[in-house]
């Protein structure tokens, strides 16, 4: 993975692991090596699991089997956390409590109760003690990744860093239970219009940030085919339906549950789909959508240079060194393809391939777009078990329309003008001293001019993604102005030095000449 594996012995028993009759693979001693760490490394491994543009798919699939269970705390600590946030004990809040857990996981407990109203509720409950562990072993981890960076080159292209303060904020979320609430409210909010999709109430008298309380919901797991068959539900029409649920989250809503596995989605006996477990969700900024939608639209028209660089913008990646080789890649990518149906692409095939050669090419993903890809794969996964004619490229078409539609409006220009601004203002700042410098370089005896293909890619990345090729155009203008003015503006330099730069200036407006005319050139998308 990252070049440690021969550090470590993977064989039979290693590490007191449970011996086998063939030896452990690397990925499965990662595995069994994290469960036996405790609750902040099993979350780890189920991060990682997301992570399709940084491991290869053998360690994703083994990283995927850790479970977030544990051994319950015992029962006394949960009751005095109860007393502690709710002033009395259990018994005595709730008209019905239920002390042995429902579920018993790393960070917490559920357990079952009924209000005095009579309302069926979930009283989640946080360990005791569980905070200031999972912040230590974060501040081992960050350590152990500063190490990792400075000393390993190998490792320093993956920003072992960065990806542990990602992994923080996400379990330093799910260690507060408002944050749950919140949440789940904003979800029922946006939900509100649809009888299709039910939404836990969270009851904010009996939640705190170590306790959060929810109304139940029952129903059938959507994985219990069995069941389903029995009740006479549908299976087509709830997979093209839970296919909704998610495809709603993200490309309208902008704001989705991150971890819709079968134990967290429940069919209600109209039909209708239940989701619980919010701890943990992603949300998509206004420029990651544009991102996508650029992406989506390369695609449909098989566009190999706009799609390089909105994965690239995807990645949030400022240069990417070897953008020709990425732009090949991704050619034979829309290559295999061309000509075919939607029903006859998988979309989970399709995200690991774009994710395998984002891989090759060193470019990974934020989380909220790493946590995007794995929901829309879970998704199709689902739906595709509740019905195997199901394909999930047929359902998004509507969406990913909408998408397209809705980010290259008239009425979004003035938003993505807005943005583009800011690169169009670092340009025109940095204009002034480039001359400076440039009229400084020549007055202490001239310059020579070595220009290389590469070396402008930078130019004109940055230049696309200001979107508008008029302003590019202006730039390059002001840029040849501005040697012309120096050109002009000192009659001191001895004939020499005029003539060598009177060279350079042509040189740099054949250049922009060149850069305009291919602009112009370029068909208009």
């Amino acid at each position: 993975m990252i070049g440690l594996g021969g550090l470590v012995p993977f064989h039979r028993g290693a590490f007191g692991h449970t011996p086998q009759q063939t030896p452990y693979t690397n990925p499965e001693h990662v595995r069994v090596a994290l469960e036996e760490l405790g609750p902040t490394f099993v979350k780890l491994g189920q991060l990682l699991s997301t992570r399709h543009d940084l491991l290869p798919q053998s360690w994703i699939a083994e990283f995927t089997k850790l479970q977030d269970a544990a051994a319950p705390a015992p029962c006394e600590q949960i009751v005095q956390v109860l007393r502690d946030e709710l002033g009395a004990d259990p018994e005595e809040v709730f008209a019905r409590f239920d002390r042995v857990p429902l579920a018993a996981a790393s960070i917490g407990q559920a357990y079952a109760g009924t209000l005095h109203d009579g309302t069926d509720v979930v009283v989640k409950v946080r360990r005791p003690g569980v905070v200031e562990q999972v912040n230590e072993d974060l501040d081992i981890l960050r350590d152990l990744a500063d190490r990792a960076h400075r000393r390993w080159d190998t490792v320093r292209r993956y920003d072992l860093p960065g990806l542990v303060d990602e992994f923080a904020r996400t379990l330093r979320a799910e260690l507060d239970y408002l944050q749950e609430a919140r949440n789940a409210e904003r979800f029922a909010q946006d939900f509100a219009g649809s009888p299709q999709v039910r939404i836990p109430r969270v009851l904010g008298e009996t939640s705190t940030s170590r306790v959060l309380t929810l109304e139940r919901v029952g129903g059938l797991r959507i994985d219990d085919l069995t069941g389903m068959d029995a009740a006479g539900i549908d299976r087509a029409a709830l997979a093209r339906r839970g296919a909704d649920l998610v495809l709603t989250m993200v490309f309208e809503h902008r704001f989705f549950h991150a971890d819709p596995h079968p134990g967290n989605m429940f069919v209600q006996p109209d039909g209708s789909l239940a989701l619980i477990d919010f701890g943990m969700v992603g949300e998509l900024r206004e420029q990651t959508t544009d991102h996508l939608a650029g992406m989506l639209l390369a695609f449909a028209r098989d566009d190999a240079d706009a799609l390089t660089s909105a994965l690239i913008g995807l990645a949030g990646a400022g240069e990417v060194s070897d953008r020709a080789g990425l732009r090949h890649e991704l050619t034979g990518f829309l290559g295999r393809y061309r000509g075919r149906s939607l029903s006859e692409i998988s979309l989970a095939g399709m995200l690991r391939q774009l994710l395998g050669i984002l891989q090759h090419h060193q470019l990974h993903l934020p989380q909220e777009t790493a946590l995007l890809f794995k929901v829309l794969m879970m998704a199709e996964g689902t739906a595709a078990l509740l019905d195997p004619d199901f394909q999930m490229l047929n359902a998004l078409q509507p969406y990913a329309e909408h998408l397209t539609r809705a980010q290259f409006s008239l009425s979004a220009l003035p938003r993505r003008w807005a943005r583009t601004g800011a690169d169009t203002s670092a340009l025109l700042e940095e204009l002034p001293a480039t001359l400076r410098r440039l009229r400084n370089v020549i007055e202490d005896g001239g310059f020579q001019v070595h220009l290389r293909a590469a070396e402008l890619e930078p130019l004109v990345e940055r230049a696309e993604r200001i979107g508008n090729r008029v302003i590019a155009g202006v730039i390059a203008a002001a840029l040849i102005n501005g040697i012309g003015t120096l050109v002009g503006g000192n009659t001191r330099w001895r004939p020499r030095q005029g003539a060598l730069l009177g060279a350079g200036a042509g040189m740099i407006s054949a250049l922009g000449g060149y850069l305009l005319w291919t602009m112009r050139r370029r068909p208009r998308r």
